[in-house]
């Protein structure tokens, strides 16, 4: 491989070597490797690229030396943050209850939950950014405000990414793009407008409302419900009328399908067997669910440039 004459071509060959990487990580370390030669460029500007380059490449590390640390690097990193392994359960029923043991399961059950918050305020933001947007694009402040709304637009893509990866533990970049360096501010608004990955971000962005109502509901549905069949001993204890919302003629009546009966200590555990299977399954689902979410997120937040 040629040595770089300029930093440009130091980041096309770093992204070269990094090429089959998670794009996450490709994002990171050219956001890294930009940051460091610009800085080092702007401490002896007299020097020139080429010359900053060869001092660069013997401290700092050529492209495919760079690429092969931060493959190294990640995988130590992954082996820290990945949870214990389970064990591995063989029969049906060890695999159906061993969800609870699972680490991610809570976070992508607490994740459902969040979503909703989030996704009103993203969906919020987003419209409220781009109908301002629209609207003061006539005055002389519509510029500076587009600017600023899609730059918080790329804020708001890294603060998501960093929720989905600590909760769902799907990798997500860790550093921005970093800005474009040397363009005029029309050039930087119109690449703004063409680049693939602000128009992802804000259909992230507005599909995350009715994903975040989807996902509250049936959390706090299923797990209301769940509950409230596993209390069904409790209620029978404490309480003889525990199931009032069933009462026909003033007495209360359940059926099973074999006819209906005033309920007994019989009724109680099958509610409560039932809500102990449903708990488990909505963990299930919530893991599934969490998974899914997390390649839809890695999908439209991460560049298609950093493939």
């Amino acid at each position: 491989m040629n040595a770089p004459r300029s930093i440009a071509e130091y980041l096309e060959q770093l992204r070269a070597a990094l090429r089959g990487a998670d794009p996450a990580l490709i994002q990171d370390a050219l956001y890294d490797a930009e940051e460091h030669l610009r800085s080092e460029l702007a401490e002896q500007p007299e020097r020139g690229e080429a010359a900053m380059l060869e001092h660069v490449v013997g401290s700092y590390g050529a492209p495919d030396e760079v690429a092969e640390i931060y493959r190294d690097q990640e995988i130590r990193i992954q082996r820290a943050l990945r949870p214990p392994p389970l064990p591995k359960r063989r029969s049906l029923a060890g695999r159906f209850f061993g969800v609870a043991a699972d680490p991610r399961t809570y976070g992508a059950l607490f994740y459902m939950l969040l979503s909703l918050a989030t996704g009103i305020f993203y969906f919020t933001w987003a419209v409220t950014g781009l109908s301002l947007s629209a609207g003061l694009s006539v005055l002389i402040i519509g510029l500076p405000f587009i600017v600023l709304f899609f730059g918080s637009v790329r804020v708001l893509s890294l603060v998501e990414g960093r929720i989905v990866e600590a909760m769902l533990g799907m990798r997500m970049p860790r550093r921005p793009v970093y800005p474009t360096q040397g363009v005029s501010l029309m050039r930087r608004i119109g690449r703004m407008f063409t680049d693939v990955h602000t128009w992802t971000t804000l259909c992230y962005m507005w599909l995350m409302l009715p994903l975040g109502i989807v996902y509250f509901t049936l959390a706090v549905t299923l797990l209301s419900v769940s509950v409230a069949f596993i209390g069904a001993p409790l209620a029978m204890m404490f309480h003889n009328d525990w199931m009032t919302g069933l009462y026909v003629n003033h007495q209360v009546l359940v059926d099973w399908g074999f006819g209906a009966h005033a309920p007994g200590w019989g009724d109680a555990i099958a509610m409560c067997v039932i809500g102990i299977v449903l708990l488990f399954a909505t963990l299930h689902l919530a893991r599934g669910l969490g998974r899914l979410h997390g390649y839809i997120a890695k999908h439209m937040l991460v560049p298609r440039t950093a493939d």
